[in-house]
């Protein structure tokens, strides 16, 4: 049976949430192998027209969640300059080149391809093997800017304490907040759009302290999957001048965030649900669920895609 194409939107600036999982047994992406993986995302984010707004990078899986631009927000000039680093320096640039490359910046597959060919290259040489390293095609969820994010980012920034690696996920300097922190966000890889500014927050100075509250409230919450976040931890964050009111619990589950097709509004959801449809082949209505612990979020689950 032949695969369900992706959900990709290719005229406007969309964020997607990816998810993938090594093929091998066991935790092999260990401390070195992080720290490379990270840093090709760092390098060819700077050639990709992507802006890296989250991440974590796990023993065994990685998670991305980044706005892909389409392929008529890039001018001529913007790809040339990144061309001119890319290729060697007596590359003569062709119109040629412009168009390829326009097409292959703007693409969602061909950014997590390089990611992940990037990586089994240097993985099989380092360990003297041959083979693939990750497990089939990777995950991809699209999501809405918004309350939809911030609460996605949250999720993923909170995966190594849901796994119990840590006890503050600063502390982990292979998710997006520990890069923030224990990097100053080097290179500026990551976007300080977190998803905040529905709630009234433009401060890019204030944005990362507010996320980071949202983010100790969000991991407090006992959502029945992993570890929640320590409450003495949170407790002691709090009077240190710790001023945050409540956001809304977040005690969803987590496949909505992984295996949901579409999320965000009910309009968003079915806006997109509309353009994408075609490639479906479920003639079925299909039903967008309301998000546990989100107010005003859906998911359109579809739970065989892969």
């Amino acid at each position: 049976m032949p695969r369900i194409a992706r959900f990709v939107r290719s005229d406007v600036p969309t964020i997607y949430h990816v998810i993938s999982r090594t093929a091998l047994p066991g935790f092999p992406i260990e401390t070195a192998e992080k720290d490379y993986l990270l840093g090709l995302v760092r390098r060819l984010s700077k050639f990709y027209f992507v802006d890296i707004l989250g991440f974590c990078i796990m023993s065994n899986h990685f998670h991305l969640v980044g706005r892909v631009y389409p392929e008529n927000h890039p001018t001529d000039d913007e790809i040339r300059n990144r061309l001119e680093s890319w290729f060697p320096e007596d590359k003569v640039i062709t119109d040629q080149d412009i168009i390829r490359f326009r097409t292959r910046w703007t693409s969602l597959a061909s950014f997590i391809k390089d990611i992940k060919q990037g990586f089994t290259r240097h993985y099989n040489q380092q360990h003297n093997r041959d083979g693939f390293f990750w497990g089939g095609r990777f995950k991809s969820l699209i999501v809405q800017d918004g309350r939809s994010l911030i609460n996605l980012l949250a999720y993923v920034d909170l995966n190594p304490v849901r796994a119990g690696i840590v006890k503050r996920p600063e502390e982990y300097r292979w998710c997006s907040l520990g890069y923030h922190v224990l990097t100053d966000n080097r290179d500026n890889v990551l976007s300080l759009n977190l998803g905040m500014r529905e709630w009234g927050e433009g401060n890019p100075s204030e944005m990362l302290q507010k996320y980071r509250q949202f983010l100790y409230e969000t991991g407090a919450v006992d959502t029945g999957k992993g570890q929640p976040m320590d409450a003495k931890i949170v407790a002691r964050e709090r009077k240190k001048n710790f001023e945050l009111k409540r956001f809304e619990l977040f005690s969803f589950r987590a496949r909505y965030f992984t295996d949901a097709g579409i999320m965000g509004s009910k309009e968003f959801v079915q806006e997109v649900f509309d353009q994408i449809k075609h490639l479906l082949r479920s003639k079925n209505e299909r039903r967008f669920t309301p998000v546990s612990g989100i107010g005003g979020v859906y998911s359109m689950k579809s739970l065989k895609l892969r």
